[in-house]
């Protein structure tokens, strides 16, 4: 395996890892609520049905490629 082949597996395997652990993050700092929770914010808020999709901003990529918004 020549050096720059090696050093893109290496560069690919660290971005990987930092993937996972970012996302290992996302889980912690996202607080679990009970049912009953659930259910007061949604009487208070509504169904996400209710809201326009222009109220929205898709993160998806955001998340999983850390791209900027």
């Amino acid at each position: 395996m020549d050096k720059q082949a090696l050093k893109e597996l290496i560069k690919e395997s660290i971005r990987e890892l930092l993937q996972e652990e970012k996302m290992s993050l996302y889980t912690l700092l996202v607080p679990s609520i009970s049912d009953e929770e659930q259910q007061d914010i949604d009487e208070q808020l509504g169904s996400p049905n209710d809201y326009a999709d222009e109220e929205f901003v898709d993160m998806t990529d955001w998340i999983t490629d850390g791209d900027s918004i």
